[in-house]
């Protein structure tokens, strides 16, 4: 079964796709009238869809079933450093597949280019498009945070629990115990050229603990891709262990 984005505010009859999303369905996936659809709204929605007819533009549905799925009691929060555009689409990717509830882009002192000030409509679009691979109901929220380390930490009240992933950080390793705590935990990754002295001081003053995941160095999509599949598991596995007592 295809499925397609139905943005929220427009979540109501007469039901309809539109644009992009028409676009795909007359011209990508060339179905017809009569076929049977999945529809995300991005905010937990899935509704199952009858084609009803098909226009160059318009593609008009009747709902035949609709499910709300409810977010998770523990949430992922990515707080990635900016850093080159190359692998940036591929971490946004793996953030909708591996259920991150935010990704947050900060302006880090090592950072290679000054952060834009509003998200491309482009970083949408990949999360669009990475729901609908995946069939997570839930969009990350996309956050920038161009003045750095401090309008990061002023950001602390929205999660319930933070660590910083450093490179020089020697001794306490990410456990499982961080991993399945409920509420949001918030994974605070540097640029490609790591985090500076005074971010990680910064951090430390805020109450925010270090943590390593091993001896080597990892580039930041690694480190930011460990950090989401490790939380998936940790969360995949507190949800079983929960729902099995």
């Amino acid at each position: 079964m295809h499925t397609f984005f139905l943005p929220p505010e427009a979540w109501r009859a007469p039901w309809q796709l539109n644009g992009a999303e028409a676009h795909h369905f007359t011209n990508v996936i060339r179905s017809r009238a009569g076929e049977q659809i999945r529809v995300l709204d991005g905010q937990g929605r899935e509704g199952i869809f009858e084609v009803r007819s098909v226009a160059k533009r318009v593609i008009t549905l009747e709902l035949l079933h609709e499910e709300r799925h409810p977010r998770s009691n523990r949430e992922t929060v990515l707080a990635l450093a900016w850093t080159k555009a190359a692998r940036r689409g591929w971490i946004m990717e793996k953030a909708v597949e591996l259920g991150a509830s935010a990704l947050w882009i900060w302006q880090g002192e090592h950072s290679q280019m000054p952060l834009p000030a509003h998200p491309p409509e482009s970083w949408r679009q990949q999360f669009i498009a990475g729901i609908k691979q995946c069939g997570n109901p839930w969009l990350p929220e996309l956050r920038l945070f161009p003045d750095g380390a401090a309008r990061l930490i002023r950001e602390l009240p929205a999660v319930d629990h933070a660590l910083v992933l450093w490179e020089e950080e020697q001794e306490t390793f990410l456990s499982p115990a961080d991993l399945a705590r409920p509420g949001r935990t918030l994974f605070v990754i540097g640029p490609e050229g790591g985090l500076s002295r005074a971010e990680v001081d910064l951090f430390k003053r805020a109450g925010l603990p270090t943590r390593t995941v091993g001896r080597r160095v990892l580039r930041y999509e690694t480190a930011a891709l460990l950090c989401l599949s490790l939380s998936w598991w940790g969360r995949e596995y507190a949800d079983a262990e929960e729902n099995s007592g």
